[in-house]
């Protein structure tokens, strides 16, 4: 690792540990060169399957687009971000186990409203009401009882 002051090739780790949501390590270094200090923190990159959309196009699968989402659905509602990475990190590690190669968006989708409706109901019908893109409320508050109707006889 070079140093941030001098870049001297040659660093010292002096104390590493996980970060508390346990997705990166935390490094704490000293340039051998200046005596410089300073944190780095490495983060595991997965290999994460390509997203076969509904006209069967593939895509790269982006955590930018699901957050972005997220985040709309969340607006004024009492969602931290760091509770959005968490559940965007259980849903990266599930499909790095499950489905290494590629998955459906649909799939993708219903993993994103089954964690969001335990963390919070409102925002999980704000996502489902534009990851489901109805046009009119009849036919919305219909797939709303499938759901409910799924959520309980899974639980």
């Amino acid at each position: 690792m070079q140093c941030v002051n001098c870049n001297h090739e040659d660093t010292k780790v002096i104390d590493s540990r996980p970060s508390p949501d346990g997705h990166s390590i935390r490094r704490r270094r000293k340039c051998e060169e200046c005596g410089t200090r300073f944190t780095t923190y490495e983060k595991i990159f997965f290999n994460l399957p390509a997203v076969v959309k509904g006209d069967r196009r593939r895509e790269t699968y982006s955590r930018e687009k699901i957050l972005k989402g997220l985040k709309k659905a969340c607006e004024k509602r009492p969602v931290k971000t760091d509770q959005l990475d968490t559940l965007l990190s259980e849903i990266e590690r599930e499909l790095v186990l499950n489905h290494p190669k590629e998955i459906s968006s649909k799939v993708i989708g219903e993993m994103v409203m089954s964690k969001l409706r335990a963390l919070d109901p409102v925002s999980f019908v704000r996502f489902a009401s534009f990851y489901w893109s109805f046009s009119d409320i009849d036919s919305f508050v219909t797939n709303l009882r499938k759901e409910e109707q799924i959520e309980s006889f899974t639980h």
